[in-house]
């Protein structure tokens, strides 16, 4: 019988030939068991933060951010290109003042916050030192409503304080105004020599009758 023969065959087998047989079965064993524990189905680990995706694999999905709306600010006064910027939101008045090219020497910023958050529609309006924050001086008379200045009782300091007024074209408006009398409308300010549509257009929201 076959098993008769393998067991005469095991007999006729010395020592060392025993051994070496039974180093080749136990390698095959364990060759044989590797692959198996290799061939079984691995867990899957999903972390808790991502959003699972197909295939076993862990994936993050970013959702696209709406586009964030732009801050349409006014600077005006005593800076060197006063306008209205499109900024950003988070972006501060001193972003603003940056854009608008800084302010121009002798101005008077400690009435601003600089650190402030910018708001849509916020205007900016930055003053020439000595020239006094909205609402004052003489009490009230050369300041009008929404804090504009007046032309028919601003000081020289005052007008100064406008985008594109120096010294010269302010006290050419206080000489008109002491030549002509007062002022009747904001575009007689045209009227005043050296003055033009463009200064108008800076200065026609900043100032009052």
């Amino acid at each position: 019988m076959t098993t008769d023969r393998i067991r005469a065959r095991i007999g006729e087998l010395d020592r060392r030939e025993l051994v070496g047989l039974l180093v080749v079965g136990a390698t095959i064993v364990v060759a044989a068991g590797l692959w198996y524990v290799r061939s079984l189905p691995k867990p899957v680990r999903i972390e808790a933060s991502h959003t699972g995706g197909t295939g076993g694999r862990s994936s993050t999905l970013v959702s696209p951010s709406p586009e964030a709306s732009p801050v349409l600010v006014d600077v005006a006064g005593w800076v060197r290109q006063p306008g209205v910027y499109e900024m950003h939101q988070g972006d501060r008045v001193i972003d603003a003042l940056h854009a608008a090219g800084g302010a121009k020497p002798g101005a008077n910023l400690t009435s601003l916050n600089l650190a402030s958050l910018l708001q849509d529609a916020q205007q900016i309006l930055v003053l020439r030192r000595g020239a006094g924050p909205p609402g004052s001086g003489g009490g009230g008379a050369s300041i009008g409503a929404g804090g504009k200045i007046n032309l028919n009782a601003a000081t020289l300091d005052q007008l100064e304080s406008l985008p594109g007024i120096g010294e010269v074209l302010g006290q050419r408006i206080l000489d008109y105004r002491e030549q002509h009398g007062p002022f009747h409308s904001v575009d007689d300010l045209l009227n005043v020599s050296g003055i033009g549509p463009s200064h108008l257009a800076d200065v026609k929201d900043l100032v009052t009758v």
